[in-house]
């Protein structure tokens, strides 16, 4: 049997770059990926596509390798790198597969930013390359039987796999090849040709007939499938015309061989009638695989096959065995083995893939690890923000009672040691008051700064929906692309949570303004050489004899204490921000184990682990706290009590809070000014990435628009244009009115009478319509030396006479009638009507019609009649003899 097999035509696609998509995705996203991670990576998966596109032309099974490799990567990137309207839009543009491109209509295209689109395109031209590899298989080969098979298989399941999932992946109307009736189909189709690639490597084994017959009839009815998913109304115009013939035939020609196996099955079994009874069939079934056909007949070998074996088996019957041969509808039903199957699609297709984005982690992982990040943070927040709020509360009980300074100032005179150590301190973080100037002053501009990137930002969206909604308005229902509104919602969320970022942060700015304004003059004092702040300081009476007293011994080692808390403050705040995790690991196994990441189970988990036992030291430190003011409460008070004589001192010790409040706010301004700083900083990267994220999602949006646009106006000047509407009433042509009747002379005029009106008559407009009868002529003959005057002989050429039928008066009647008379004889073959060629609407004449009609569009040159006078031009348009009257000379 010839291999007539059906190959899938390939669909075509167009080159692009997915290097700045990509790049501007991940640089955004994965802020910590190194571009040396993916630059190579993205390289070398452009390189992949291209030559995907390449070697699909190439019907070799290597080929087929790059396309697994390809289909392998869009599989691996789907979860790290989202390709999508809303995301990296990459516009992936196909054409259909059966698509009869032509200059009016145009490409069946359909683009989609969209990685499940890609993959089913890809998928689909997998499964037509293995169909035209094993279409291109040697069918007598053993080793191409079953390379055949297998990829038929492979390729049938393919093509089941797309019809199931086809309209989730691709969200708009597909090309009629992703259409899931027609995929079904091609699988059919596909399925049948695996099943017969198993029959004939049967036949080819010579297996026993009873299984090749099952193999036989099952093939028949997968072709039975196939031609009834062919032939459906919607589809059947889609196809090449040979794929329903080639169905057919074959559906009828795998019966036949069903039947001419299983009769030599029954003749192995010496069943001789039922073996003719079947012969007989299986040549009826191969007469109508003919039929069906309409020119492919793959089976003439085998028709040969069973018309010698139904003769000879007749031919024994006849003379050995002389068996009945029962009807073809009592015979046992015919068994089917199903033994080629849809194989389902491997994971991964190709055999040594390797993921180009390995170390790139899942956008799920990287969700998760940014969620346990927020979680981290607010923890931290949370325990340093405890710690400072504490020391930031000891730090003004302390300076609210003039401690330590007091217990450092009993002379009186001297500057106290502790406020020069803060001044010292102050100069060397930051230097004082100019540098928490220029901090106050830079804080502005960041702000501003980033204002102005997010307000371009959200423009660019707003001018971006504008657009979409005009043209929306404009086209209608011709503009099929998704609405703006419900591609910006996240990007305007994002949005949404800068701008209140950004609210919040003016807020904590007005605050820092008002502390700064409070202890300015303080913090420019400590800023001053020492001999400035003891010249600035007021004298006080000495109170040395207090020195050795206890509350004052006292007072001092509480100090000490206070120094050491704050000392363990700051190595717990330290170990507290330092506290890392390897979470990547963790998110991935749980991704791998569950297919899914319970990050709330997981974080939560982790974070107690790792800032339980910190948390369990803050609450101690807070708890020593309290017990340490209480005693410096008490202890300060028998002080104060001491000294509450010497009123002389109650200036300088003022003196003395306000410039060690002013040193504490001047460490608080300075952390949370720099804090400020970097915050705006790093908002200032966010906001360039949530801008290019814009800028690019504007830019993909216009490109799509462009190429709609363009696609649009193709279409429109491609459509038929309608018909005119039709003309009023006024502006159709009509046949001018009958002039009245003219006066008939009695005589024959000459020729110059007769030529003089006919220059000043005008000619008629349009020629009167024909009657719809030839005029009655009167059947006598006259003699034949009698003619007829020719036309302008008998009477000037004047305006006809008023038709009664018109409106005019009734013709003139001789009294009784008009008198019997025999009119002159016609010529031989004469025909009155002969000039009026050009109306073939006319019925034949009864008075004969010329030889060949002239043509229409012009008078023919008419030959004058017997006896008119040569020159005489013809009228043109001249209305039919029988209107007119008869003429006088004729009587």
């Amino acid at each position: 049997m010839a291999g007539e097999f059906i190959a899938v035509p390939l669909k075509k696609t167009w080159e692009l770059d997915h290097t700045k998509p990509l790049k501007n995705f991940i640089s955004n996203t994965f802020a910590n990926a190194s571009p040396e991670d993916y630059n190579n990576a993205i390289s070398e998966f452009n390189k992949l596509r291209n030559q995907m596109i390449s070697k699909s032309l190439d019907k070799h099974e290597s080929a087929l390798e790059v396309l697994y490799r390809y289909y392998d990567q869009l599989v691996a990137i789907d979860s790290k790198l989202p390709i999508s309207e809303n995301q990296i839009r990459i516009n992936y543009k196909w054409q259909d597969a059966f698509d009869k491109e032509s200059f009016f209509v145009g490409k069946r295209t359909l683009t989609l930013s969209s990685a499940a689109y890609e993959k089913v395109c890809v998928l689909f031209n997998i499964g037509a390359l293995q169909s035209q590899i094993a279409e291109s298989q040697n069918m007598e080969s053993d080793d191409g039987l079953k390379t055949s098979a297998k990829l038929y298989q492979q390729a049938a399941g393919i093509f089941n796999y797309l019809k199931d999932c086809v309209l989730s992946h691709v969200q708009q109307e597909p090309t009629p090849d992703l259409h899931p009736d027609t995929l079904s189909a091609i699988g059919a189709l596909l399925l049948a040709q695996a099943q017969e690639c198993v029959y004939r490597k049967a036949a080819i084994d010579k297996m026993k007939d009873s299984i090749v017959a099952k193999l036989a009839h099952h093939c028949s009815d997968l072709y039975a499938d196939a031609m009834k998913q062919l032939q459906l109304h919607s589809l059947r115009e889609l196809w090449p015309k040979e794929w329903i013939s080639s169905a057919a035939a074959k559906q009828a020609g795998f019966h036949a061989m069903a039947e001419y196996h299983m009769a030599k099955d029954e003749g192995t079994r010496k069943a001789y009638g039922h073996e003719i009874a079947r012969l007989k069939h299986s040549s009826e079934l191969m007469q109508a695989s003919a039929t069906r056909g309409g020119g492919i007949f793959p089976f003439k070998k085998e028709e040969n096959k069973i018309n010698l074996a139904l003769k000879e088996a007749e031919k024994d019957n006849n003379f050995i065995y002389h068996d009945k041969v029962p009807d073809r509808n009592t015979l046992s039903a015919i068994g089917k083995a199903p033994v080629a199957k849809a194989l389902p699609i491997p994971a991964p297709m190709s055999k040594d893939f390797k993921d180009l984005f390995e170390k790139i982690v899942p956008l799920a992982v990287h969700q998760a690890i940014t969620t346990f990040d927020n979680r981290k943070a607010e923890v931290i927040n949370m325990e340093v923000g405890r710690l400072r709020e504490q020391t930031q509360l000891l730090n003004s009980v302390l300076a609210s009672l003039n401690l330590p300074a007091a217990i450092e100032d009993l002379s009186g005179e001297a500057v106290p040691s502790s406020l020069l150590e803060k001044a010292r301190t102050l100069k060397e973080n930051g230097g004082g008051i100019d540098y928490i100037n220029k901090l106050m002053t830079d804080l502005p501009e960041l702000l501003t700064r980033n204002r102005e990137i997010l307000n371009e930002s959200t423009k660019l969206l707003d001018d971006e929906e504008t657009s979409d909604k005009q043209l929306r308005e404009q086209f209608k229902e011709r503009w099929t692309r998704t609405p703006s509104v419900n591609l910006t919602e996240p990007i305007r969320q994002e949005g949404n949570k800068y701008k209140g970022i950004l609210d919040t942060a003016i807020q904590a700015d007005h605050v820092v303004k008002e502390k700064y304004n409070t202890h300015r003059e303080g913090i420019v004092l400590l800023s001053k050489s020492d001999a400035e702040i003891a010249s600035a300081l007021p004298s006080g009476n000495p109170t040395a004899a207090m020195k050795d007293q206890p509350f004052v011994v006292a007072l001092k080692q509480l100090m000490e204490q206070v120094e050491t808390m704050k000392a363990e403050r700051d190595v717990m705040e330290n170990e507290i921000k330092e506290a890392k995790c390897d979470m990547a690991a963790k998110f991935l196994g749980a991704l791998s184990a569950d297919g899914a990441i319970e990050e709330d189970l997981i974080s939560s988990q982790e974070l107690e682990a790792m800032y339980g036992p910190l948390r369990e030291q803050v609450r101690d430190s807070v708890t020593r706290q309290e017990t340490l003011l209480a005693d410096i409460q008490r202890a300060n008070t028998e002080f104060c009590n001491a000294k509450s004589s010497n009123q002389s001192a109650a200036t300088r010790e003022t003196m003395l809070k306000d410039l060690a409040a002013a040193f504490d706010n001047y460490m608080e301004l300075k952390g949370n000014l720099e804090e400020g700083t970097k915050f705006y900083n790093d908002l200032t990267q966010l906001l360039v990435r949530f801008q290019n994220k814009v800028t690019d999602f504007c830019f993909a949006r216009k490109t799509e628009k462009e190429e709609l646009m363009k696609d649009l106006q193709t279409n429109i000047a491609n459509q038929p244009t309608q018909a005119p509407p039709a003309a009023p009433s006024y502006q159709k042509a009509q046949a001018p009115a009958r002039p009245p009747p003219p006066t008939l002379p009695t005589s024959q005029p000459t020729q110059a009478s007769a030529q003089a009106p006919q220059a000043s008559a005008p000619a008629p407009h349009q020629a009167p319509q024909r009657p719809s009868q030839p005029p009655t002529i009167p059947q006598a003959a006259p003699p034949q030396s009698q003619q007829p005057p020719a036309y302008g002989q008998g009477a000037p050429q004047l305006p006809y006479p008023a038709n009664p039928g018109y409106g005019g008066q009734q013709y003139p009647q001789a009294a009784g009638g008009y008198p019997q008379y025999a009119p002159p004889a016609m010529p031989q073959g004469f025909n009155p009507y002969a000039q009026y060629g050009q109306q073939p609407q006319y019925g034949q004449n009864p008075y004969g019609a010329p030889p060949s009609a002239p043509p229409q569009g012009a008078y023919p040159p008419q030959q004058p009649y017997p006896g008119q006078q040569p020159g005489y031009p013809q009228q043109p348009g001249y209305p039919p003899q029988g209107q007119y009257p008869q003429q006088p000379q004729w009587r």
